[in-house]
């Protein structure tokens, strides 16, 4: 076994971040993998020639493809029934790599060349109106090209860059709201109990340090 970066690894697996590998993504598996906390036979998306990636890049012996974690398969795609959607939007919060369009409290439909096959989007919709089809008769990597895991990578990149921004954002609005409160609070100070308002502003300000805090972490 040899020593091998996590971003190495990471290029070696098919990104599509389906966490069957009991990571939240394929970077999170690469750097298990690199520090020797995982084996390299937990991506069924990968398949056996995956492992046998993984396993000439890492040294590793070749192993079976873990049970536990899934079987190869044909590459899937998901497809919304239309006629059943209600617009949730839960699928589209699930999907990796940011495939499904819609709005609240309208029909939802997925971007077929861009479905990684993730499965991620099936246990989230509340009534049951996503299925999965296949669309190869291939398995593994033989289903799976370079050009469309590093178009999945890309995508996620995207999609975790999105999350971020909408975090932050959130975080601005909900600060501003604290602000506007604990300005209306002065304006109160002058007109009512100087010890209620106190207490009041020290429940805000606690609450504007907490989400400082997260902020900087």
């Amino acid at each position: 076994m040899r020593t091998v970066r996590a971003e190495d690894i990471k290029a070696v697996l098919p990104q599509t971040q389906c966490t069957r590998c009991g990571y939240p993504d394929c970077a999170g598996y690469a750097r298990a993998i690199a520090a020797g906390e995982a084996e390299i036979n937990q991506c069924p998306p990968g398949g056996a020639e995956g492992v046998a990636r993984l396993a000439a890049l890492t040294g590793r012996p070749v192993l079976p493809l873990s049970p536990a974690h899934g079987v190869e398969g044909p590459r899937m795609l998901a497809v919304i029934d239309e006629d059943w959607c209600i617009g949730c939007t839960l699928c589209i919060k699930a999907c990796p790599v940011d495939c499904i369009i819609g709005s609240n409290k309208q029909m939802h439909t997925v971007i077929d060349e861009d479905c990684t096959g993730c499965e991620l989007c099936v246990p989230v919709c509340p009534v049951d109106c996503i299925s999965l089809i296949p669309v190869t008769t291939a398995t593994g990597w033989a289903a799976w090209s370079e050009a469309q895991a590093q178009q999945a990578r890309e995508r996620y990149a995207w999609h975790q860059q999105r999350r971020a921004r909408e975090a932050r954002e959130q975080q601005d609005r909900l600060e501003a709201k604290a602000r506007h409160k604990l300005e209306h609070l002065e304006t109160e100070t002058r007109l009512t109990d100087p010890a209620q308002i106190e207490r009041k502003r020290a429940v805000i300000e606690a609450a504007l340090a907490k989400a400082r805090q997260r902020r900087s972490g």
